[in-house]
């Protein structure tokens, strides 16, 4: 429907076939993972998955209207649909991002957009991740809204410039891409802005693309991170977010359990919204170093919350950061969060055992009994 600027999918279409199917027409779906070619448009509601270019265009949440959702019982509920804002409650809102749990989504009715003009990345490689990350927050606080603004360190760009040939600078300690779209005349202005916030923080390479395909190289190099790392160590990756001005603290706090641990740590993340990917590498071969690794990671999620963030910016809680729910709220938040879990499914049947610590049993009036040890 391009008059109102919507498409509406089967939940199990993958996030790339969206912009795929409109793609002739002028138009794309805006959120877009790294796992883009594979992930599904239910999976992307159920994690409320963002993407590179979430920065200007927003999360899943932002690019729902609508979802068609079976509840336990059997029943089938229209939640939202084609216009802007759907009076009532804000249920649409609580379905996106909740794991499964309150039902199965079966049809989404999505936001599509005009494409831009034109758009082009640049890439700015520093002596240090502190100076990268600064000037993300420079970049932000001018009033600029890129498109996308990424960051890679030294470990990332090594691996990432070994499978892509993307043309990173192998000497730098950090790296950003940084895209901006409109007409000619706007890029070239903006990534000129870009170049001024960006001096004070001494870059050592700026590159601005002056090609489609320099462009795609460039994204390439990104977009395959999690894949080329793959390829030479075991990874476990983390998804928390934190308030942008605390990217230099949380690098520096990273640097630490990485050597109280004793195993490294690649990063690679959404640098304009603050949602940080760290994959921490280990070998699932020798004993002990999984467990290592997922105590290194609950250490990394507990350091963004006490800096003011949250343990997950798109990867949701299921089971692996269930027991750290705690460290961000209280027993009574769990509690509130928990009934209304139980208004959906009182027998905890969609995805149990998944995002609360403690088992809890739904009673009548919607009051709750903790049993504790079961």
């Amino acid at each position: 429907d391009l008059d109102n600027r919507l498409i509406r999918v089967e939940a199990g279409m993958t996030n790339i076939a969206v912009t795929e199917a409109v793609r002739s027409m002028g138009y794309f779906y805006a959120p877009d993972p790294s796992s883009q070619l594979a992930c599904t448009i239910a999976g992307n509601i159920a994690m409320n998955s963002g993407g590179a270019h979430c920065l200007r265009y927003g999360v899943t949440l932002n690019n729902v209207l609508g979802v068609r959702m079976v509840r336990i019982d059997g029943e089938i509920v229209d939640i939202g649909g084609a216009a802007a804002d759907a009076p009532g409650y804000d249920l649409l809102g609580l379905m996106i991002g909740s794991e499964g749990q309150f039902g199965i989504v079966t049809e989404a009715t999505l936001r599509i957009l005009p494409a831009a003009e034109d758009a082009r990345p640049m890439m700015l490689a520093f002596a240090t991740s502190a100076a990268a990350a600064a000037c993300v927050g420079a970049i932000i606080a001018s009033g600029i809204v890129p498109v996308a603004v990424e960051f890679m360190d030294k470990p990332a760009i090594a691996v990432c410039e070994d499978f892509a040939r993307a043309g990173y600078p192998r000497d730098a300690e950090a790296l950003l891409i940084v895209e901006v779209e409109g007409s000619e005349d706007e890029i070239s202005a903006l990534l000129e802005r870009v170049r001024e916030i960006a001096a004070p923080f001494e870059p050592t390479t700026v590159i601005v693309s002056e090609t489609a395909e320099q462009s795609a190289r460039i994204w390439r190099g990104r977009k395959s991170a999690f894949g080329a790392i793959g390829r030479i160590s075991d990874y476990y990756c983390m998804d928390g977010t934190i308030p942008r001005k605390e990217l230099p603290r949380v690098l520096a706090g990273m640097r630490e359990l990485s050597e109280k641990y004793g195993l490294r740590v690649a990063n690679v993340f959404h640098a304009g919204d603050g949602n940080l990917h760290p994959l921490i590498l280990y070998d699932a071969n020798k004993p002990g170093e999984l467990e290592k690794a997922e105590e290194f990671g609950a250490d990394i999620l507990r350091l963004c919350v006490e800096v003011g963030g949250v343990l997950t910016g798109e990867h949701g809680v299921g089971v692996e950061k269930r027991d750290l729910m705690p460290s961000m709220f209280t027993e009574a938040d769990l509690d509130q969060q928990m009934r209304v879990k139980c208004a959906f499914d009182p027998n905890h049947l969609l995805n149990p055992g998944k995002v609360f610590p403690q088992l809890r049993r739904c009673v009548e009036l919607g009051r709750m009994h903790i049993h504790r040890g079961q």
